[in-house]
């Protein structure tokens, strides 16, 4: 189904709009128009997940083992020695 609304584009707006329908790419300005707003819907949603794998991520560490700061640099002291090892380094 297809609803026709009235929107207002800025003068840049349109101006690029209507670059795109003399350049072939769109069959007209309701086309880009429509092609943007599902591009930012694919990408509204894209954040949503992106949000809740964060949240879900965050609350699995908040339930896991704690690591003290004196652990953890000692962590990564051991992996930066790793890594330099593995480089060829010295340190």
């Amino acid at each position: 189904m297809t609803v026709k609304s009235s929107i207002s584009l800025t003068d840049e707006q349109h101006a690029f709009a209507r670059e795109l329908v003399s350049a072939g790419r769109y069959p007209s300005v309701s086309a880009v128009v429509a092609q943007g707003l599902e591009l930012l819907k694919v990408r509204t949603e894209a954040e949503s997940m992106e949000l809740e794998a964060l949240k879900l991520l965050l609350e699995e560490r908040r339930r896991g083992p704690f690591v003290s700061p004196d652990e953890m640099r000692k962590r990564l002291t051991e992996m930066a020695e790793r890594k330099r090892r593995d480089a060829g380094l010295r340190g």
